[in-house]
């Protein structure tokens, strides 16, 4: 059975599927501990920031089922990526159980709890070129929890 949309019907279909969910935290906003530009092959790799994980927006609704955990409402890190790779792993490292929520360059979001224990990671398979807006939130709820946010191409 092949579903046929009318064009406006169509239009009207893409465009919800574009726009980010009602609870996800706004992208726009400037970063809270900066920013970096690195292209493919950068060194030294892994690239490694410390942050503060934690926030007190929820994330519940923003995009899968099973997110859950708190953000800031503007970003905590951008990250803005060129070049061609296989792959670009985004990770955080933290005492705290923190969760990391990623706007990719293409408007999609991408989520993690507990890629090693507590400790969150998003693995982009050859990585689009742009803007990547990072946030490194708790599962909990707790703020100012000391953290680092690593970005490599190496295996992780």
């Amino acid at each position: 059975m092949t579903l046929r949309l009318p064009a406006a019907g169509l239009a009207a279909a893409i465009a919800v599927a574009a726009t980010p969910g009602l609870a996800c935290p706004d992208w726009r906003g400037a970063p809270h501990f900066g920013q970096i530009q690195l292209a493919a092959g950068f060194v030294p790799d892994p690239y490694v920031r410390n942050v503060t994980a934690g926030g007190t927006t929820s994330i519940q609704g923003c995009g899968g089922t099973g997110w859950a955990g708190f953000v800031t409402t503007r970003p905590d890190f951008d990250l803005y990526w060129s070049g061609a790779s296989s792959q670009l792993t985004i990770a955080v490292v933290s005492g705290a159980d923190a969760v990391l929520l990623v706007n990719a360059p293409d408007g999609s979001w991408h989520y993690n709890d507990d890629y090693r224990g507590t400790n969150p990671a998003v693995t982009f398979v050859n990585p689009q070129q742009g803007l990547y807006d990072i946030w490194i939130g708790s599962y909990d709820g707790s703020r100012r929890n000391p953290a680092q946010l690593i970005i490599t191409e190496l295996p992780y």
